[in-house]
Parts: structure tokens; C-alpha cells; sequence
């Protein structure tokens, strides 16, 4: 385990921003982790716990402690009536999916082509076109950071909800993910719950006429290709990858709130959420009058020219990407009276961060 000091952070991120950090550990194994934890303790050091770098905003100004990268590596298949997998949280989150879907298990197959590692799709619980970790997940161990002590949590512990779970709140900073286990199911049927993935996969010839395997396999198919649309697929030939996918996440009301909204509204999009109604905040940006394509009176930042929520780095800096978040964000709610909440972590470097990002 090398330490190493004034680390680049933009190259770890999918966006390429970020100043650097005063020291940076990349740990491979749990006594790995174990020892940078307490040097940063010793050390009375900030620590920030990375993973794949696809869902966070480190500022212009870096980072004054320690950036912990976790590459835990390691996946075990298990086969059965009911199979598993069990990962280690380093592991890229689409070799997973992909390992998964070509022996037929379903359960993730939507969750295909997100960007970053394993050990960070349970704390937020990871979700796409319906789908989402917290109907797969069997448990996640991790590393507490105060004790040093291993701690394996269940589904039910991790308290999941849309986009979060116990790790962004009451825990937040606590732990470090180290693997995570995953029951999926066999020889089930693909469940499609959107219709733009019901129509891609209808032009893939549809799923009534070929087995369950071959079905999950459909299914992938037709999300990455939606993703590749969107530019949602990590390219490093398509500028508008350099983004961390959506950058907000979609408003859940309460139906009587989004009764009052559709009373002004009356072409207002929705999804049924448990509780309440979502709102497409694709919609919510593009209406503000923020389309595909803007950019900033700078140019360092826009928007995607295919995703209205995909915030792209033209070759500005973090502060410019921000300035454009807060602009949209201004929009929406002067427009709708609705604040969108940020789905990427945005690092500060002097408070204590979340236990590990994408």
C-alpha cells in the first residue's frame, strides 16, 4: 500500500474535475483498508472513501486529507434455484451485471451500463428504469471506520429508499463497503416496468416467444442501447459522457401536491412511487428553459445534448459546473415551486464525507 501526496483527483471521476488530494491510498483487501483508516486517524487526517468516481463532484480546491480508493476486487457465482453473487465493492458494477445476465439470472438486467463499483450501489440504492439494488441485495459487509470493527448488514438493515438508505443518513460517514452479496432469481421472466424499455425491447423482437435467458439477455441489450442514446454509456469518444450521469434526481410528491401542481400543469408527466407520485425531472429542467445542448455563458459547462439531466464538463472547472446547477436549479423552482435534489455526492473538503461514492 503506497501513499502517495498530491494526487490529481480528476482522472478518478467521470467528469475530470476536481483539484487534488493532500494524500490518496488505493487499498485492494479489508487489512488494507483496516491500516489507512487508522493512519488517518493517527494522522487526525479528513477522509474521503472513493470507488469509481461516477457519481461525485470534487471542488477546484481538492481535497486536504486523505482520498481512500477502494479496489477490492473478486466475484463469486453461485449457482442454485435461487443464485447469488457476491462481489467485492472494487469490482466495476457492469462486469457484474454482465457476468450475471449471460447465465440467464435476472434481477439487475436494467441496471445495466451504470458507471462505477460494486460497494457503491447500496448506499444509494442504484436504480434504473424500474429496477433498483434494494430487490437484490442479501447483504453488505463493511468496515466500521471508528472501531475498525466488520459489520454485515441486510436488506431490511440498510433502510432503503428512493436513491438512499441508512449509509447518507443516520450512518453517514460511518462505514466502508467492502463486498456485497446479491440474490437474483432463474428461468423468471425479465420484469419491464417503463415504456420506453418496453418499446426498445419490442423492436429486439419482444420477450413472449423465447426463454427466460435469452429474455434477460433482450433486455440488456435494449437498456444499453437506450443508455448509449443518452450518452449514459462511459465513451471516451463522446464528450457528453464526462458527466455523472443524472445529475438530479427525479421529485417524489405527495399525490395531493402533485394534484396542485397538474391544476397548473396539465401536461405534467408522472410515475406512480411508493407513496406519492414521481415527477420526470428531465422534464421539470427542459420546461425552466434549460434544453439539451445549453451551455454556460462561459462554455466550461451545459447540458447533454441528449440527456437533460446530464450536467457535462466542456472544459471548465467544478465551479462552473456548479454555477449551472444552481441555475437550473433556481429555474425549477421559480417555475414549479420544486427544489430538485442533487444525486451525485459534492465533496467538501474540510467536512466529514459520505462512506464511499460510486
Amino acid at each position: 500500500m503506497q501513499l502517495r501526496e498530491h494526487m490529481p483527483l480528476a482522472p478518478y471521476t467521470t467528469l475530470g474535475l476536481g483539484g487534488k488530494a493532500r494524500y490518496f491510498m488505493e487499498c485492494s483487501t479489508e487489512e488494507q483498508v483496516g491500516a489507512a483508516l487508522s493512519y488517518a486517524a493517527e494522522q487526525r487526517l479528513p477522509l474521503y472513501v472513493l470507488g469509481g468516481g461516477s457519481n461525485i463532484v470534487f471542488l477546484d480546491s481538492g481535497f486536504s486529507g486523505l482520498v481512500l480508493r477502494i479496489t477490492i476486487g473478486g466475484i463469486e457465482l453461485r449457482d442454485g434455484s435461487t443464485p447469488e453473487v457476491r462481489a467485492g465493492a472494487g469490482l466495476d458494477w457492469d462486469t457484474l451485471v454482465q457476468s450475471v445476465v449471460q447465465r440467464g439470472w435476472t434481477g439487475v438486467e436494467c441496471l445495466s451500463g451504470i458507471p462505477g463499483t460494486v460497494g457503491g450501489t447500496p448506499i444509494q440504492n442504484v436504480g434504473a428504469y424500474g429496477q433498483e439494488i434494494a430487490e437484490t441485495l442479501v447483504s453488505v459487509a463493511c468496515l466500521d471506520r471508528t472501531t475498525l470493527e466488520r459489520r454485515t448488514f441486510s436488506a431490511q438493515d440498510c433502510a432503503f429508499g428512493y436513491r438512499d438508505s441508512r449509509f447518507k443518513r443516520q450512518d453517514r460517514g460511518r462505514y466502508v463497503v467492502l463486498e456485497v452479496t446479491l440474490r437474483l432469481a432463474r428461468d423468471q421472466q425479465p420484469r419491464i416496468r417503463y415504456p420506453e424499455l418496453q418499446r426498445a425491447v419490442a423492436g429486439l423482437g419482444g420477450l413472449e416467444t423465447v426463454a427466460p435467458g435469452e429474455a434477460v439477455r433482450r433486455v440488456r441489450e435494449a437498456v444499453l442501447a437506450l443508455r448509449r442514446g443518452k450518452s449514459m454509456v462511459l465513451d471516451p469518444a463522446d464528450p457528453n459522457t464526462r458527466s455523472v450521469g443524472s445529475f438530479f434526481t427525479n421529485p417524489v410528491l405527495s399525490a395531493t401536491a402533485f394534484a396542485d401542481l397538474a391544476k397548473r400543469w396539465t401536461d405534467i408527466p408522472s410515475f406512480p412511487a411508493d407513496g406519492g407520485v414521481k415527477v420526470p425531472a428531465a422534464w421539470l429542467v427542459e420546461q425552466a428553459g434549460y434544453p439539451k445542448g445549453y451551455r454556460t455563458s462561459g462554455g466550461g459547462a451545459g447540458i447533454s445534448t441528449r440527456h437533460a439531466l446530464a450536467l457535462v464538463n466542456l472544459g471548465g472547472t467544478s465551479a462552473d459546473l456548479l454555477a449551472l446547477a444552481e441555475e437550473i436549479r433556481a429555474g425549477v423552482e421559480q417555475q414549479f415551486g420544486l427544489r430538485l435534489a442533487y444525486e451525485p455526492e459534492v465533496v467538501n473538503p474540510s467536512s466529514p464525507p459520505p462512506s464511499r461514492s460510486r
